[in-house]
């Protein structure tokens, strides 16, 4: 299989400088091949408007570009042009390319294009025609993923209703394939949407290549995540049919992790590497996505512990393959403890958006989850953060990034207890020492997230992370002075258990004296972890809300459950605190959904409740 790796320069530009050092080493691991995601990150002569303001120059992408042409590395962009096409339409002057219109036919500010606009081809074919001559794989990524606005554009609607769905997508692949083909190019595409356009692949040009992503481990097949995880043979197909098909893993972390779970890459990319060679792959593009949250260089000692499949022969245990990824990027003298500190992490992963939800608010932290297993965990990382002192500066940053989220865990849920009015909190000698321990870790925090960005960012500008702190920050004075970050006195806790994985938002929501609903709070359900990536899940996670209410028996408030997305969950355990004793609401155990969908086009539509349910209290 051939080898290649990507760069996700779309969702956070590195410096320059730091790219350029890392294509010898690539070269030297056994890479072919090098992806750019580059939405607006580039700049595109043709096109002026498009680029943003930290945008790479065009005379830096020839630079990035010849100097791996030196090292033997081959450059294939990736310019997306229909899914995560919101770069475009920005842009006012190409708004109206836009799938989303109102009524009276002017677009939406988001979306995606629309397939079938007059101007579309001719704005793809300025994208593509700036971008050949960095395409020295002789290949062109065009995207094409995640595309779920697909179809409701009143021109698209129309050629839907005569030809179908499938052939509505195919067509404009084709479209693109010619445009491609006279650049000389060959042309590739994400494989996602087949899953649900399955009848669309007898339309594709035969030499298109298809390159299909999962991020999870995998004991036989890849799954769909929107398919309740379903397994899919589609890469056999393909095959089946002549197409060259690619397996696709990937290198990092999931949204806020200050971490990869080493792990779950590595499982993910040895799944792909044994799936590859079973149905012939023709290569293996190892991934990277959004890494502006976590320190660049350990997705590189991911890319470097896979190396370990073609350079070290026989080598697939993934504590070993880690230990030779360290070794590679760091030198051997740490690489050992290094790579045992890293696996060390995975024991207590910082995942799952009601973790998460901390990082924008404090009100919907739960006042009756446990505290016991935030507390081991800050100890464990207090420990592990001791232990990484001497190991190389990535390394060293991100432990003490997860150990601060740690801390702040528990001040956080300690804290929370205290605030029964609101406003004044109850300071017992638990919250005291738990301020101050928090306030000591926000100081370690603050370092770490401006080293893990330092090392290949523009150190003039503020990373995610900063902005994360500084915001905590904020509201630790503002609890101190005593104001409200807990939310008032009620607080609806409750349960969500995730038994059947696939795409769900859990919200609730509090009826306004108007009879209008309002929502109080509302959380992705879906982990990604591999032990969540099957059919039936195991993961049950806390959820609160805060609930305005004068606590009036004769008028309590009108509250309801909502699920939007797709698939269906438990809601348990659901209860009322603010009283001296918890208010029980009945019903107790709510189930909110339908079974996820097992073919076709799912319509996502995240504005929308796709189902509800009204509680009471007893």
């Amino acid at each position: 299989m051939k080898r290649a790796f990507q760069w996700d320069l779309g969702r956070q530009v590195e410096r320059l400088d730091w790219l350029l050092a890392q294509l010898p080493r690539y070269a030297e691991w056994g890479y072919q091949e090098l992806y750019l995601h580059l939405e607006d990150a580039v700049e595109f002569p043709s096109l002026p408007g498009v680029a943003r303001r930290d945008a790479y120059s065009y005379q830096q992408m020839e630079r990035l570009v010849k100097t791996a042409d030196k090292v033997g590395i081959k450059v294939v962009p990736i310019i997306n042009l229909l899914g995560h096409t919101q770069y475009l339409i920005k842009v006012p002057e190409l708004r109206e390319l836009n799938e989303l219109v109102d009524p009276d036919g002017s677009p939406f500010p988001g979306g995606q294009v629309c397939p079938l606009h007059p101007r579309l081809l001719e704005v793809a074919e300025k994208l593509l025609s700036d971008m050949a001559p960095f395409c020295t794989a002789g290949k062109v990524h065009v995207g094409l993923d995640e595309s779920f606005q697909l179809g409701r554009h009143p021109l698209s609607q129309q050629e839907i209703n005569k030809i179908g769905l499938g052939a509505h997508f195919a067509g404009y692949v084709n479209r693109l394939h010619n445009l491609v083909s006279k650049m000389d190019l060959r042309m590739g595409m994400w494989a996602d949407m087949l899953y649900f356009l399955p009848e669309a692949i007898p339309l594709l040009p035969k030499d298109v290549t298809i390159y299909e992503w999962y991020y999870y481990g995998f004991p036989r097949r890849p799954r769909v995540e929107l398919f309740n995880f379903a397994e899919s043979s589609l890469g056999e197909q393909l095959r089946a049919q002549g197409f060259k098909v690619w397996g696709c893993p990937m290198n990092g972390s999931a949204r806020y992790e200050p971490l990869p779970h080493f792990t779950d890459r590595l499982e993910n990319i040895l799944s792909w590497w044994r799936h590859g060679a079973k149905i012939g792959t023709e290569g293996m593009l190892i991934t990277s996505w959004e890494p502006f949250r976590l320190a660049m260089e350990m997705t590189t000692v991911v890319d470097a512990a896979a190396a370990s499949l073609w350079l070290d022969s026989g080598v697939t245990e993934p504590r070993e393959m880690l230990a030779q990824g360290f070794s590679r990027v760091f030198g051997s003298k740490t690489a050992p403890k290094s790579s045992q500190v890293a696996l060390a992490c995975d024991q207590y992963p910082f995942g799952g958006y009601p973790l998460w939800q901390a990082n924008e608010r404090w009100d919907t932290v739960s006042r009756r989850e446990a505290l016991g297993p935030f507390r081991m965990q800050e100890r464990y990382f207090s420990k592990l953060a001791k232990r990484a002192q001497s190991l190389p500066t990535p390394l060293r940053a991100s432990v003490e990034f997860r150990y601060y989220l740690a801390c702040r865990d528990v001040f956080i849920r300690t804290a929370a207890r205290g605030a029964h009015d609101g406003l004044k909190p109850d300071l017992n000698a638990s919250i005291i020492k738990a301020s101050k321990d928090f306030e000591k870790a926000l100081y370690i925090g603050q370092t770490a997230v401006r080293e893990m960005w330092n090392f290949t960012r523009d150190r003039r500008v503020n990373g995610a992370n900063e902005k994360i702190l500084a915001q905590d920050a904020r509201r630790l004075v503002a609890w101190q002075r005593g104001e409200n970050v807990f939310g008032g006195r009620w607080q609806l806790c409750y349960t969500v258990r995730n038994f059947a994985p696939c795409l769900q938002l859990v919200g609730v929501e509090q009826q306004k004296p108007d009879k209008t609903w309002v929502s109080i709070q509302s959380c992705q359900t879906i982990e990604f972890q591999t032990r969540a990536a099957r059919p039936r899940g195991s993961i049950v996670r806390e959820h609160a809300a805060p609930v305005v209410w004068d606590g009036d028996r004769s008028n309590p408030p009108q509250l309801r459950f909502t699920l939007r997305g797709l698939g269906e969950v438990k809601v348990e355990r659901v209860v009322l605190i603010g009283g001296k004793q918890p208010t029980q609401v009945r019903p107790m155990i709510i189930r909110l959904g339908q079974s996820a969908p097992r073919s076709g086009l799912p319509e996502l539509h995240w504005d929308s409740n796709c189902d509800t349910r009204t509680i009471r209290l007893v």
